[in-house]
């Protein structure tokens, strides 16, 4: 399979220049780092974007080795959420480090790593995020602003024979209705492809479905909706009494991390 192709403007040396001296600053520090973003995008579904930012995604333990690394490099850095982001920037160009997902329900870990494919960005050698946590870090984000539900469609579309299906199932563990969801739809979007996604998957999930349903209805109160969209299920926690699905013991985040992304999303931040 080619590399993805270059998702900056060609014409912007100051891009080209921002991202290889990231990388190389990155490489020589010896933080172990995948690219995500438009790039992994590009490999996995054929969809090309120009951007002025590039996604890498590392563990949470690293995080402070990489501000170091691109401090020293000459960027200006800062983290900007503690439980998921922090940032470099090179002009109008950004580089941003991930560690988790904005729900704090995706961690990068090991399996990132271990199953990481080799590519080229702006000439560089580096490792992309593998196609199922691509896939699983995008199911998530429904804000109104911003629905990666096309992303996904893409993805599977054009890589869904490919993709490690047992091992997708298991990331989204507990969160399985949230796969269903989009497996659905990319049969409404792509109905002459939907054979890229295996027919036992689509089984068992419909099983589990059943299951549920044949079971007495909940009576704990918690909202799930926090993790699809931080603004859009405000009222369910600050007004119907339900506990948010994001904060321990349901989740992995703390009130103050949950207060944090929330005035950011108001802000636009």
């Amino acid at each position: 399979m080619s590399d993805a192709r270059p998702q900056y403007d060609p014409n912007e040396p100051a891009a080209v220049e921002c991202y290889r001296r990231a990388l190389r600053a990155l490489v020589e520090a010896d933080v172990e780092f995948l690219v995500g973003g438009a790039y992994a995008l590009a490999r996995y579904a054929g969809v090309v974007r120009d951007t002025k930012d590039l996604d890498l995604f590392l563990r949470a333990r690293d995080r402070d080795r990489a501000l170091a690394a691109l401090a020293a490099a000459g960027f200006q850095t800062a983290i900007t959420y503690t439980h998921w982001l922090a940032k470099a920037v090179c002009g109008e160009y950004f580089i941003d480090l991930i560690y988790n997902s904005g729900n704090g329900s995706g961690p990068v870990d090991e399996g990132w790593f271990r199953h990481a494919v080799p590519g080229h960005v702006v000439g560089e050698p580096v490792r992309l995020c593998p196609a199922e946590e691509c896939l699983w870090s995008k199911a998530f984000i429904m804000e109104r602003h911003r629905y990666d539900g096309a992303d996904i469609h893409h993805i599977l579309r054009a890589h869904g024979h490919r993709l490690d299906w047992p091992r997708l199932l298991h990331r989204f563990g507990d969160h399985w209705r949230v796969l269903y969801t989009h497996l659905i739809l990319f049969g409404f979007a792509y109905p002459a492809d939907r054979d890229r996604v295996p027919s036992w998957v689509m089984r068992e999930l419909a099983e589990r479905v059943q299951l549920e349903n044949d079971q007495p209805t909940p009576t704990d109160r918690v909202c799930r909706g926090t993790l699809l969209a931080a603004m859009g299920y405000l009222p369910a926690i600050e007004e119907w009494g339900y506990r948010d699905a994001r904060v321990a013991p349901d989740g992995r985040m703390t009130p103050q991390q949950v207060t944090e992304w929330t005035v950011g999303v108001r802000s636009g931040r």
